[in-house]
């Protein structure tokens, strides 16, 4: 019999008569989109269950990374991560602003702080760390050196939805935070964005960037663009956060069973969770010693297929090996041997609301053989 095929993740779909019931309505406001009913509701919803003071819905996660940088009219250089994916960096080209590769901490790949001083010149304007899976980034000593230095933080907080430090929101770090809404993350609109700031004027600011830079019917403010969510993901943004809490808590069921299990399984390693985090579980990388394990990476990459068992190299290949950046001089392997090193060991394994644990049982097995 033909093994299911397992994915890395796999959204968790929303009633049809749930949405059924706002498409309606929509059609009968006769309001599609351009900051309607539901956009307004979705804003005012996430600012309660993320517990941040605003929120600028984006029709995806890119446009909210570039317009935070527009915004705060960043300039010259932005040091960065090499370990994520290609928005972060690509956000800053649009921009024309030169990204300055950082290495990134053994433990959460995220960008370590002890590197950042080094990588400072005179054209350094801002920092631009990701959450990578969702573990919260050294926020405190990342802030301790903007403010040194004088330089804006915006965080790419793409996999942190929901996540908390000691009981507070890590999107309300640095300057500001953007979000992915995108179909494979924790929570979803199909494709969508968003963009957290800490005060009503930069919200407006944002709101007419992300509207053309419209401020009135026949006023514009700013060389604005079009990136606004429509009516229809928005519902679709707001069914979803009903369930939110079921998904979460199906995946950390599920990451709970990875870790019993691969715990003892040499050359296998993986993240815990952090005390006074409230993670949510958006993904479950391994990191694959080829020396302790006995097969490369890759090689357990390919045997997993086999089994019908689709996990990701992600983040592989690192932004800085791809064509547009890997001229840079802080883009060779001898600035980022942490990076490097993870990027050809890591697979993130299926993880979604719906995999059940005869799923996980697969997958562990075919690890652990």
């Amino acid at each position: 019999m033909e093994e299911k095929k397992i994915t890395v993740t796999s959204p968790l779909m929303p009633s049809l008569d749930e949405l059924n019931v706002y498409l309606q309505d929509i059609w009968s406001r006769k309001w599609l989109t351009n900051n309607g009913y539901y956009h307004k509701e979705l804003e005012q919803a996430l600012c309660g269950y993320l517990g941040v003071p605003y929120i600028s819905l984006f029709t995806n996660g890119t446009l909210p990374l570039i317009t935070a940088l527009q915004a705060l009219r960043i300039t010259g250089e932005v040091i960065t991560t090499p370990f994520s994916f290609v928005a972060t960096t690509h956000s800053l080209w649009w921009n024309g602003i030169k990204p300055v590769f950082v290495d990134i901490d053994p433990v959460t790949c995220n960008l370590d702080p002890d590197k950042i001083e080094a990588a400072i010149t005179p054209h350094t304007t801002a920092i631009m760390p990701v959450h990578v899976y969702g573990q919260p980034c050294d926020t405190v000593r990342i802030q301790e050196i903007a403010d040194k230095y004088g330089l804006k933080v915006i965080y790419d907080a793409a996999h942190a939805f929901g996540v908390k430090v000691n009981g507070e929101s890590v999107l309300n770090a640095g300057d500001m935070s953007t979000l992915s809404f995108h179909a494979t993350k924790v929570y979803n609109t199909v494709e969508g964005g968003a963009l957290v700031v800490h005060d009503e004027q930069t919200k407006k600011r944002i709101d007419y960037l992300k509207n053309f830079g419209f401020a009135g019917e026949t006023t514009v403010v700013a060389p604005g663009i079009n990136s606004k969510m429509d009516e229809v993901r928005a519902a679709y943004g707001l069914v979803n956060l009903k369930q939110v809490d079921k998904a979460i808590e199906a995946r950390h069921h599920v990451a709970d069973r990875y870790r019993e299990a691969l715990k003892d399984i040499p050359g296998i390693t993986f993240m815990n969770d952090v005390p006074g985090v409230t993670h949510n579980y958006s993904y479950f990388p391994i990191f694959v010693d080829e020396e302790q394990y006995g097969m490369s990476r890759d090689a357990l990459y390919e045997e997993m297929k086999r089994h019908n068992i689709y996990g990701r190299r992600y983040f592989y290949p690192l932004i800085s090996t791809f064509s547009t950046y890997r001229g840079l001089e802080s883009a060779t392997k001898e600035n980022l041997p942490v990076a490097t090193e993870k990027a050809e060991q890591v697979i993130c394994l299926p993880m979604y609301y719906g995999l059940t644990d005869e799923d996980v049982d697969r997958i562990i097995e075919q690890i652990a053989r």
